[in-house]
């Protein structure tokens, strides 16, 4: 079996983007592979967070992890903060890598435009990321394209090391998720569906209750031709919905145009209202069962546990070929 390792950061609910392009294919991995999931609260605080909110939204994350379908018997779930050795391998992999090659990470460049100075904590980001895949052995990195950037970067450190220091990591290969299951902006459907998005219509959160799924489908961005055709390049709204259809029902994209030909695009979207609400409903019961619950925080201590074991191997290894301690 190969380990794979991911995380999602603490910070908002969870959307249907989230679900349909990294959530749903995290649960099918666990069935073929070792699977590592961690939330990764560490990388939240490269910007501003309240305490009390940041904790909240941990157990939230978690919680949802296990709403759609994670088994923390298949699958080791816990909080990047609980297990030391993130921040521990983090610092050696800072002392192995070059401000020049961190300076050109895309996503640094553009959250920090415009900034005379930006913080610390988010230039090091890809360096504590290297940090949570080499920790733990990882085969396999499910990610969005937009993050080969730093599964490269996670790459070139583990070569770096072992050519330097003798086999240290394993070299991580980075799983492309499925280009069908992008979801895109509700209201701009040219953008990532995003929980920054300040209009709460440009997307679905998994918590959402069935009228303000329906306000947002319903006012989704379409065009003024009133065929129902998947073209991306020139129907991206209309495309958009019947992709999200496509992923929820499990039905061809083709099969669905086929169904809905002559009909206009509200009669598309109704269809699609039930679709989304039938298949959040479950995921939002289970979601309310297991937040409040003991049991949450019982399988998160567990999976600490269980993750210590394989970081602590991790950083013994490392120590010792690094000549640190005693």
């Amino acid at each position: 079996m190969k380990r794979v390792f991911s995380g999602v950061q603490p910070t908002g609910n969870l959307h249907l983007g989230n679900y349909l392009g990294a959530l749903k294919q995290f649960v099918e991995l666990q069935n073929e592979d070792e699977c590592v999931y961690c939330i990764v609260d560490m990388h939240s605080i490269t910007v501003p967070q309240d305490p009390k909110e940041l904790k909240a939204h941990t157990l939230d994350i978690a919680a949802l992890y296990l709403a759609v379908g994670l088994d923390p018997k298949k699958s080791i779930v816990f909080v990047q903060s609980t297990v030391p050795q993130h921040a521990e391998l983090s610092w050696v992999l800072t002392c192995n890598s070059y401000t020049g090659e961190l300076s050109r990470m895309t996503q640094y460049k553009q959250k920090s435009h415009g900034q005379e100075s930006a913080p610390t904590g988010l230039f090091m980001y890809p360096v504590l990321m290297a940090a949570d895949i080499l920790l733990y052995d990882t085969d396999i990195v499910p990610v969005g394209n937009d993050q080969k950037q730093h599964i490269e970067l996670t790459r070139d450190l583990a070569i770096r090391v072992n050519n330097k220091y003798g086999k240290t990591f394993v070299v991580p290969d980075g799983r492309f998720l499925k280009a069908g299951a992008r979801v895109m902006s509700l209201d701009d459907p040219t953008s990532k569906m995003s929980k920054s998005n300040p209009n709460e219509k440009s997307r679905i959160s998994l918590l959402d209750p069935p009228n303000k799924i329906k306000k947002a489908i319903m006012s989704a961005t379409t065009d003024s031709d009133g065929v129902i055709a998947f073209d991306v390049e020139n129907k991206p709204g209309v495309s958009n919905l019947l992709s999200i259809y496509s992923a929820l029902s499990g039905k061809p994209v083709e099969d669905i145009c086929a169904e809905y030909e002559g009909h206009g695009y509200g009669d598309l979207k109704k269809a699609l209202v039930e679709i989304t609400v039938d298949a959040l409903t479950p995921i939002q019961q289970r979601y309310n069962e297991i937040r409040p619950s003991q049991e949450l925080v019982d399988i998160l201590k567990d999976g600490t546990e269980r993750a210590s074991v394989i970081a602590e191997a991790t950083m013994k290894r490392v120590k010792e070929n690094f000549g640190l301690g005693l």
